[in-house]
């Protein structure tokens, strides 16, 4: 399923956030939303996913205006910086949460959940609680979790970004795996250059609510269109794109 965003201005109080943004995100891709804090690349996610409504603009999946819709209507995976599991129930549980409230019968829950937990390298741990594993365990769990209701498109908010270097590098090498096995359509949010270049199909860098370059992570490494994506990826020394 195709994202297409188109003229997406947000404000919050006097504090304009997004700036007539347009977003293109081809059926199956992975597109990293890189820019500084405060850049509104994770208002632009919450907007994709129904959390946010913008001021003006649309928002469509696969040519299907969504902008008024309501995230439990698009189906939408979300996954967070900090994992937001259940802490009283077992990874097993915290997997079929959202299939039980679905109502699927038993079998089916256990089989869509254990076909997860192999596809996360957890299965051994299905009847833990989260306490008991570690930081990027708890991670792919939520990432399990997400991926229960078969979604169309996946959302990752700084999906690695509690987690130390060591860890954060394993995770983006699995995440890219992972998404050339299962191509859902993905929009990831980071402002760590590495997880962007080695995750990505395409960048979208985003300065104070406005687009400053969009392309391939060779591209947009190799020829900066700016002086701030230049020095934000800190590849001053690199030639600049020329506009015509």
């Amino acid at each position: 399923m195709s994202i297409i965003a188109r003229g997406i201005a947000k404000q919050f109080g006097p504090t304009p956030v997004l700036h007539g943004v347009d977003l293109n995100v081809p059926t199956g891709a992975l597109v990293a939303l890189l820019g500084p804090s405060g850049s509104g690349k994770t208002t632009l996610l919450r907007i994709l996913s129904g959390l946010e409504t913008p001021d003006t603009g649309i928002v469509e999946y696969d040519g299907t205006d969504v902008t008024r819709r309501p995230p439990r209507e698009r189906n939408v995976g979300l996954v967070f910086q900090h994992y937001a599991l259940f802490r009283h129930m077992t990874v097993f549980e915290n997997v079929a949460f959202a299939l039980r409230i679905r109502k699927w019968s038993n079998a089916a829950v256990y089989e869509r959940v254990f076909e997860l937990l192999e596809l996360v390298k957890l299965a051994d741990y299905a009847f833990q609680y989260p306490s008991q594993l570690s930081g990027g365990q708890r991670q792919r769990i939520a990432l399990a979790r997400s991926l229960a209701i078969r979604p169309n498109i996946l959302l990752l908010d700084e999906p690695f970004g509690a987690l130390d270097t060591r860890v954060r590098r394993e995770l983006r090498e699995w995440l890219r795996q992972l998404h050339q096995e299962l191509k859902v359509t993905t929009v990831l949010v980071t402002h760590d250059h590495a997880e962007a270049r080695d995750v990505a199909d395409q960048l979208v860098v985003i300065n104070a609510g406005r687009v400053e370059q969009t392309g391939a992570p060779a591209d947009v490494f190799g020829a900066p269109a700016t002086n701030f994506v230049a020095d934000f990826l800190d590849v001053s020394d690199r030639p600049r794109r020329t506009v015509a």
